[in-house]
């Protein structure tokens, strides 16, 4: 097994996605450890020598701030935070999505800046390690005073409590910790507010869609390949000197791939094409490149978050401050969350127009892209399925980053409704993948009533691989099982694109 150190270097996300695809074994480095000492003995020595209050370590939270603690109830209080604010519900969150959330919890803790023992990150390390996972729901989250309930289903297992999803069963986290030897952790001054405090719920439905995202924006550009060959489409609006005038990276960047797709079809040369395309053909470049750019866009941003420490108070021993600040506000992700969801919905929009082109008889296909249509409905009900994804997309795609709701007593008095934004950004990402199955299935089928073999090698190969898990349609059959069998293969299948 693959074994990783968590230190204060940036994580990027080829390293999070080889850690998770390699199942890789967590440790803290050695730097870390001397770091969130190096903290905790500075906190340990400001409590007994300073008697202002400070926020959260010697007084309550939220609105309740002006209450000062009592220093033999300092870890009660801590305990009890972790305690009350687990009040999340709805669906249970992922398990790939939980052990990010350990990932990038343990990973901001490990700057030394929380005030956290060390025993307490290697414990987010041990449930990572051991696929024990905290059962962690869906809503909860206002996403500005950290990801508080997520985060606090996601720490109860380190004192004992709550659930844990082992094995594909959910245990109560004693009953685990006693499997494992473990001895429930006892919260010190701090440690409670530093595990609740914090974006890592945002940040990590961010880092699942944008490694989902990665290789969906990719097969995007092959299934518009696809359609475009079995619509008997131009090569024309996809040529260099066109987007030279024009250069948006995304759009040059969407034309190059392609061409490299297409390159030595013999298809996309033959005489007799229609003078234009429609738009969801034509503008590929230009849809699909904008959608490029605000995934990159995106990507910068949840890099930085991901590499920051969000948590508050934030402590700095060197300096001998402890400042009480914003930083677990979510605004950015609740911005980029919410413009990825917008960017993607219309990737899945513009490729199910093109599965509407392939089926609706034109260009000399088949209605419904089979023989006998009549008898058979063929690909009619695929398209309504992707209507129906295309328009639920739509409704996700509505921005949470505009609403707000006080809490707190109006302490917290403007929140980023940034999990939100997380959650149904996961949704729409799901969704897009759906659609781009649809047109894979619609697309593979349509250019089968074409010279299917004199389209380019690299299509020629990737369909030939596609073919192996679904066959070509010839009568009407269960169609819901083809659509799953696709979904399944995209998941699977390993491309890289000429050049």
């Amino acid at each position: 097994m693959n074994t990783f150190s968590i230190s204060s270097q940036p994580l990027d996300f080829e390293t999070i996605e080889q850690i998770l695809t390699n199942n890789s074994r967590l440790i803290l480095s050695e730097e870390s450890k001397v770091k969130i000492q190096h903290c905790r003995d500075y906190l340990d020595n400001k409590l007994k020598n300073h008697s202002e209050p400070i926020y959260g370590i010697t007084t309550g939270f939220g609105s309740l701030c002006n209450i000062q603690i009592s220093p033999k109830d300092l870890k009660s209080l801590q305990e009890n935070l972790v305690m009350s604010h687990a009040c999340g519900t709805g669906a249970e969150v992922d398990g790939q999505i939980v052990k990010l959330m350990l990932l990038l919890k343990a990973h901001a803790l490990s700057s030394g800046n929380s005030g956290v023992q060390v025993k307490t990150v290697e414990r987010l390390l041990d449930l990572f390690n051991n696929e024990a996972l905290p059962v962690v729901y869906e809503q909860g989250s206002l996403g500005a005073s950290g990801d508080l309930a997520p985060l606090a289903h996601l720490s109860l297992p380190l004192i004992g409590m709550g659930e844990i999803r082992y094995q594909g069963k959910i245990y109560p986290a004693k009953k685990i910790l006693k499997q494992f030897g473990w001895e429930p952790i006892s919260l010190q001054s701090k440690e409670g507010l530093a595990l609740l405090n914090g974006t890592q719920f945002m940040s990590a439905h961010s880092v699942y869609i944008l490694l989902k995202t990665s290789k969906l924006e990719k097969l995007a550009d092959i299934t518009a390949c696809i359609s475009l060959e079995a619509y008997n489409g131009r090569i024309d609006p996809f040529l260099e000197q066109l987007h030279t005038i024009r250069p948006h990276a995304g759009q040059i960047e969407t034309a190059r791939n392609m061409r490299n797709i297409l390159n030595g079809s013999k298809l996309i040369k033959k005489e007799g094409k229609k003078i234009q395309d429609p738009y969801s053909f034509r503008c590929v470049p230009q849809v699909h490149g904008a959608v490029k750019d605000t995934i990159r866009y995106a990507t910068s941003v949840i890099m930085t978050e991901i590499n920051s420490v969000t948590d508050n108070p934030t402590i700095f021993p060197d300096e001998d401050l402890v400042l009480s600040g914003g930083n677990f506000h979510g605004e950015p992700l609740a911005f980029v969350l919410d413009f990825l969801a917008i960017a993607l919905a219309e990737l899945g929009n513009i490729s199910e127009r093109r599965v509407y082109r392939l089926i609706a008889g034109q260009r000399g296909l088949p209605e419904f892209l089979v023989a006998k249509p009549g008898l058979n409905s063929g690909f009619m009900i695929p398209q309504y399925t992707a209507a129906s994804i295309v328009s639920q997309n739509k409704q996700l795609a509505t921005p949470c980053s505009v609403d707000s709701i006080t809490s707190s007593n109006e302490q917290e008095d403007h929140v980023s409704m940034g999990a939100n934004a997380a959650t149904k950004t996961v949704r729409v990402v799901n969704n897009l993948e759906r659609l781009l199955a649809i047109e894979l299935f619609a697309g593979a089928q349509a250019l089968d009533f074409r010279e299917a073999a004199d389209t380019s090698p690299f299509l020629n190969a990737f369909i030939s691989e596609y073919r192996g898990a679904v066959p070509f349609i010839t009568n009407d059959k269960v169609m819901y099982t083809e659509v799953q069998k696709t979904i399944e293969f995209i998941q699977q299948v390993r491309f890289d694109f000429p050049v």
